[in-house]
């Protein structure tokens, strides 16, 4: 009897849409590059009403959610103990970063930090060959943020750890200017006027900054750049202008 997580998917075509950036990638041939145009990240408690709404589930909402919550809940604890755990759809498995100097080292969190990774598996993969991905022209060329990585987790665009190096890449990001809005700040998708401003700078120039991520007390954030930079060093703007991620971070 065949295992149903090991079920063929349903076939049904999908579109993303994306916006055209100037590729700064050395490894990478071309001119441009897509990148995604999300408007947010979607949630246990989004998924569980969509399910409702569109795929016409018939349970209890909250038992639906409480249930997702409960699997998440299991899914983190058998990581923890060191299980590769899988969906069909993607495995998530342990990681144990940095190096020992002998068998008789102890385990220390910032030298050697844990972290977790995941693998597409050939269910998803088949299902991405029905993605139509749908090109909405070139994205504003006053500057982008590209990626933004939690250097520490090892996350391209998907978590922070407050208090955790980052990276941020993309064009004309650089901070420059003697207006005191001028920063890179965390900003809560639910309450913008939450910002948080990092403090914490290393790197400053026009396709990168790093630094420590802050702590906004929200789960979901975008990541802001007020700059006066002009493309030209030492010839800032007259007015601050505002880049913003087009992808929003889960605080971890």
């Amino acid at each position: 009897m065949a295992n149903k997580d090991d079920d063929e998917p349903e076939l049904i075509f999908h579109k993303i849409r994306a916006r055209l950036f100037q590729n700064y990638l050395p490894a990478v041939k071309g001119k441009y590059i897509a990148r995604t145009n999300s408007e947010r990240t979607l949630t246990v408690s989004d998924i569980c009403g969509i399910m409702k709404t569109r795929a016409g589930f018939t349970g209890k909402y909250e038992d639906l959610l409480e249930n997702v919550r409960q699997f998440n809940k299991e899914w983190a604890y058998q990581l923890c103990d060191g299980y590769a755990v899988t969906n069909g759809y993607f495995t998530t498995y342990p990681v144990i970063g940095g190096s020992f100097d002998g068998v008789n080292e102890i385990h220390d969190h910032k030298k050697h930090p844990v972290g977790f990774r995941f693998s597409i598996r050939k269910k998803l993969k088949r299902i991405a060959q029905n993605i139509e991905v749908i090109l909405e022209g070139l994205a504003d060329a006053g500057g982008y943020i590209d990626t933004f990585t939690d250097q520490e987790e090892d996350s391209v665009n998907g978590i922070f750890v407050p208090g955790n190096m980052f990276a941020l890449h993309g064009s004309k990001i650089r901070l420059e200017g003697d207006d005191p809005s001028v920063g890179l700040y965390f900003v809560p998708v639910d309450d913008p006027s939450k910002a948080v401003k990092v403090k914490r700078i290393g790197k400053n120039n026009p396709t990168e900054i790093t630094g420590i991520s802050p702590d906004t007390q929200f789960q979901a954030n975008r990541i802001e750049i007020r700059t006066q930079f002009s493309g030209t060093a030492g010839r800032p703007a007259k007015e601050v202008r505002t880049i913003t991620s087009l992808f929003t971070l889960e605080s971890s």
